[in-house]
């Protein structure tokens, strides 16, 4: 059995000993692994859907005809679900919707100049490429997740892959979702050769131009090798396991902090669980709130592993606390204080934030409205969560008037011969010259 953290003193802790204490576990990097996704994404990118059939058999332990699901399958998964789920769904996705749908960014145009006409548009990625998990703990609320940020973006088409189950079905939960954001081609499809699929293309799936979703190490490194690839696909961010980071006061109830830090361990023994607290007397209180929380846990196994390896750490202020969040640059930040509001202005490096004890991150998670697709591994401080934006490119237009480039042509000419390019220069001299000839043209007419 794994022991539960000790508390560490920040204000005991050296430099080194800070640096560490706030270091990500070393992610292992196999060697093996990663010759066998390049493997598979070759095998996929020369021979399609005979790889595909070949690939799944072998790891999947079923054969399919087809992979894409049919409009059978999709009645199915809709009498599978429980009822009061279906509605739940329901809900939830129109939360998602709303937030979404207020997120989306506006068009703007203004004049730089005198003629200069500059604009800002935006135009949906014509297709994209969704992966929702369907291992252990099947993920259907990643499909709204993404499908919904998609459908509001305009996405001209929005392709889903989810592994197969044994008997070669699809889960019905991730259906039922695909169905509720109006997602109508789910593949089943799984892992690397799923990734590959969806960037490449084979006889049955249309080639993405970009992909979102998280997934295992291998669904990871294969993304991260097509966006690596000019030929490939982009994606949605770099993936690390899931993280919180917890900030309490001695208001803060332990029962409650003990169960945030469990819903983040229990998803894999790789993640990352964080505790920052003035009070000692609540972070011996959720020590002992996690032993008794634990007993009853089915996924207890896993979310030991996870706290072997999580920071309980004494500061001496809420400032402090602050301090080291945004050192950490967690991808789920709770603020459960008296005041969290209050610390809200401090906070710059977080994926996401929960202020206050009634607001779990499993509200984030499934339905409150934000997106749950965050950066990990302290990309919080370079990268945004998923959101509308993800699913659009944003596109300049410049429209100069023959005023407009007597205003601001000089400037182009003279500073593109600063950076001794003198063709770009000559293509604004040409006009210029062109103008002026106009003008005596039209001057001379005039005398005449």
């Amino acid at each position: 059995m794994n022991p539960l953290p000790r508390c560490a003193d920040w204000s005991a802790l050296d430099t080194c000993q800070r640096i560490n204490i706030l270091a990500r576990p070393p992610r292992l990097h196999d060697a093996g692994q990663l010759a066998d996704v390049r493997a598979i994404i070759a095998a996929v990118r020369a021979r399609g859907d005979a790889a595909l059939r070949e690939i799944g058999l072998r790891l999947d332990r079923c054969e399919l005809a087809t992979f894409e699901v049919g409009a059978a399958e999709f009645t199915a998964a809709e009498r599978a679900v429980d009822a009061g789920a279906r509605a739940a769904m329901r809900r939830a996705v129109a939360r998602v919707e709303a937030f979404h749908a207020a997120q989306k960014p506006r068009p703007f145009a203004l004049d730089t100049a005198p003629g200069m006409r500059c604009e800002q548009l935006w135009r949906p990625i014509g297709r994209v490429g969704l992966y929702a998990p369907a291992g252990s703990a099947p993920l259907p609320s990643t499909v709204w997740m993404l499908g919904v940020p998609a459908r509001v973006a305009g996405c001209g088409e929005i392709l889903l892959a989810t592994p197969p189950r044994a008997d070669g079905s699809a889960d019905p939960a991730i259906l039922v979702a695909a169905r509720l954001c109006g997602i109508e081609r789910v593949f089943k499809l799984g892992g690397a050769q799923a990734i590959a699929a969806l960037a490449y293309g084979t006889e049955s799936v249309p080639r993405c131009a970009k992909l979102f979703g998280p997934g295992n190490s291998w669904v990871t490194t294969a993304k991260l090798e097509v966006a690596a690839d000019p030929d490939g696909a982009a994606i949605d961010m770099p993936a690390g396991p899931s993280e919180v980071l917890v900030i309490a006061d001695d208001a803060a109830d332990p029962a409650f902090v003990a169960a945030d830090l469990l819903a983040q361990a229990e998803h894999g023994a790789d993640s990352q669980v964080l505790l920052a607290s003035p009070s000692q007397r609540l972070l011996d209180a959720v020590l002992h709130a996690l032993e008794i929380q634990l007993a009853s846990l089915p996924r207890a196994a896993i979310a030991r592993a996870a706290l072997a390896h999580a920071r309980l750490i004494r500061v001496p202020d809420l400032d402090c606390a602050i301090e080291i969040a945004e050192r950490y640059a967690p991808e789920h930040l709770i603020v459960n204080t008296r005041d969290a509001r209050a610390l809200l202005p401090m906070i710059a490096n977080a994926g996401s934030i929960f202020l206050g004890g009634w607001s779990p991150e499993t509200l984030g998670d499934y339905c409150a409205g934000p997106n749950h697709v965050l950066p990990t591994l302290g990309f919080a401080r370079a990268f945004s969560g998923v959101g509308v934006e993800s699913f659009l490119r944003r596109v300049y237009v410049q429209e100069a008037s023959s005023a407009g480039l007597r205003a601001i042509g000089p400037d182009a000419a003279r500073l593109a011969r600063a950076e001794a390019l003198e063709a770009h220069a000559r293509a604004v001299d040409l006009r210029l010259a062109a103008l002026d000839r106009g003008s005596a043209a039209l001057g001379a007419g005039g005398d005449a």
